[in-house]
C-alpha cells in the first residue's frame, strides 16, 4: 500500500496518480474520512483508557464503571473503522512514477527500441503447436486428460531445451552477482496478497488451498517478497539481488484473445526470475540493470525483441513503472511479450513490512522484479525462430552444452 502521510500531506498530488491509472478517485477520498475517524477515534479512546487508570488508582468504582461503558461502544468502532481504511489502503494502487507515459490501455504502450532482424523464411513458417507435434515435444491431450485445458507434457529434447534455458540464465545471472535460490511453490495469503496476486475477480491468478491458507505461487516475486518479511535489512547490504527458480501456476482468468492456444499462456510452467531490494535512491538504478540483462539474454538467443514501456493504464495495481520485452513470433506473424519487469517501490515493502536502516530510524525497501526466462514462451520463441525446411529446429550456441547437440531433428 501506499503511505498513509502522502494522503495526508499531499491529497492532490495522490488523486493525480490514481486518476492516472484510471482509477476512481473517490477511493483516496474515502481514505481521508476513514483516517480522520480513526484518529479521532484513537485519541478519544487511548484517552477513556487514562481516566479508566487513574479511576482504578483512586478507587473510584462508579467512574470506572462508566468509562467501560463508553469503551465498550467505542473500542469496537475503532477496530470497524480500522478494518474499512485498511481494505480502502489496499484497494489504492501505487502511485506511477513521473516519467511513465500517459494511457489508457496496452494500445498506447510506448515501444522504445527493436532488436534484431526478422528471419526472412524460403518456406511457410510453422507455428510452435504444429513445430512441438512433428518433434514430439508436448502432449496438450494428455494433460487436459490428467490436469484440465491449459495444462501439458514437456517431452523428449522440450525437457533438454527447457533445462538448459534454466542453466543458461542461472549461470548469466550468478556471474552478474545473483544469488541462486529454488523457492517453494506453494505460500499463506499473506504474501500472494502483500504481492498482488488476487485469488477472486476478473484479474484472478491465484490458485488457492481449500481450508489452509496458503495458494499456489503465481511467480517467485511472491515467495522471495516474503523472503525478508518482517526483517530490517542492513544498508551496506543492499543492494540484495537474487535469481530464483520456480513453478509457476496461474488461473488466468478471463478471455485473451486469439494468440492463447499452446505454450504462450498455460496454467503451469517453469520461470527463472530475477529480484532485488534496494534503496529508494537506488531503485531506477536496479529497473534499468534488469532490463539490461532480460535484453542481454534475448541477445545471446539470437532473438529479435523490442522493449516496450507500458502507459499508465496499462500498469497495474502494484507497478510504479514496467516493461515488457516482446519476442518476434514467426508462427504468427507478430509480437509476444516473453518478460517484463516491475519497480513496485516500497508499495509491496509496506505490504510486508520489509525496512532497512537508515542513521537513526527505519525506512522501507524498494522492491523490484523481472523474469530472466520464463521456459514456456522462450520455448514458443525458439522453436519458430530456428525451424527449418526438414521439421528440424536449430540449437544455439549458447544452450548446446546442456543440451548435448545442435540440432532437434525429427524421429526416423
Amino acid at each position: 500500500m501506499i503511505d498513509i502521510n502522502l494522503i495526508r500531506e499531499k491529497p492532490d498530488e495522490v488523486k493525480h496518480g490514481v486518476s492516472r491509472k484510471g482509477y476512481d478517485i473517490s477511493i483516496v477520498a474515502r481514505a481521508e474520512v476513514l483516517d480522520t475517524n480513526r484518529r479521532e477515534l484513537i485519541e478519544e479512546v487511548e484517552g477513556l483508557r487514562a481516566k479508566r487508570n487513574e479511576y482504578a488508582r483512586e478507587q473510584n468504582r462508579e467512574g470506572g464503571k462508566n468509562v467501560k461503558k463508553k469503551l465498550k461502544l467505542l473500542e469496537p468502532d475503532l477496530v470497524r473503522v480500522e478494518k474499512d481504511l485498511e481494505e480502502v489502503m489496499n484497494a489504492i494502487p501505487n502511485l506511477p512514477i513521473d516519467s511513465v507515459p500517459d494511457g489508457k490501455g496496452e494500445d498506447q504502450n510506448k515501444t522504445l527500441h527493436e532488436y534484431g532482424k526478422k528471419r526472412e523464411f524460403n518456406f511457410n513458417p510453422k507455428d510452435h503447436l504444429e513445430i512441438g507435434q512433428d518433434l514430439d515435444l508436448f502432449d496438450f491431450e494428455a494433460g487436459a486428460k490428467v490436469a484440465g485445458s491449459q495444462f501439458y507434457y514437456l517431452k523428449n529434447d522440450a525437457v533438454l531445451l527447457e533445462f538448459a534455458l534454466l542453466q543458461f540464465g542461472m549461470q548469466l545471472l550468478a556471474e552478474k552477482g545473483f544469488k541462486l535460490i529454488a523457492t517453494p511453490d506453494l505460500a499463506k495469503s499473506r504474501y500472494y496478497l502483500g504481492t498482488g496476486y488476487q485469488p477472486k475477480g476478473d484479474e484472478a491468478q491465484t490458485y488457492e488451498i481449500q481450508e489452509q491458507d496458503l495458494g499456489l505461487i503465481a511467480t517467485a516475486e511472491v515467495t522471495m517478497a516474503g523472503y525478508h518479511a518482517d526483517e530490517v535489512l542492513n544498508k551496506k547490504d543492499l543492494p540484495l539481488k537474487y535469481a530464483a527458480v520456480s513453478h509457476c501456476f496461474r488461473q488466468e482468468a478471463g478471455a485473451y484473445g486469439k494468440y492463447s492456444k499452446g505454450l504462450y499462456r498455460v496454467h503451469q510452467f517453469t520461470k527463472l526470475e530475477m529480484f532485488a531490494y534496494t534503496t529508494p535512491e537506488a531503485s531506477d538504478e536496479m529497473h534499468q540493470e534488469i532490463l539490461k540483462i532480460e535484453e542481454e539474454i534475448m541477445q545471446a538467443l539470437n532473438i529479435p525483441y523490442r522493449v516496450v514501456e507500458m502507459c499508465t493504464g496499462d500498469l497495474g495495481a502494484i507497478a510504479a513503472k514496467k516493461y515488457d520485452l516482446d519476442a518476434w513470433m514467426p508462427g504468427r506473424g507478430d509480437w509476444g511479450e516473453v518478460t517484463s519487469t516491475s519497480n513496485t517501490t516500497d508499495y509491496q515493502a509496506r505490504n510486508l513490512n520489509i525496512k532497512y536502516r537508515e542513521g537513526d530510524h527505519n525506512e522501507y525497501v524498494h522492491m523490484l522484479n523481472g523474469t530472466a526466462i520464463a521456459t514456456s514462451r522462450m520455448i514458443i520463441a525458439i522453436l519458430e525462430n530456428y525451424q527449418n525446411e526438414d521439421g528440424s529446429v536449430d540449437i544455439l550456441e549458447p544452450l548446446q552444452k546442456w543440451m548435448w547437440k545442435d540440432k532437434i531433428t525429427p524421429e526416423k
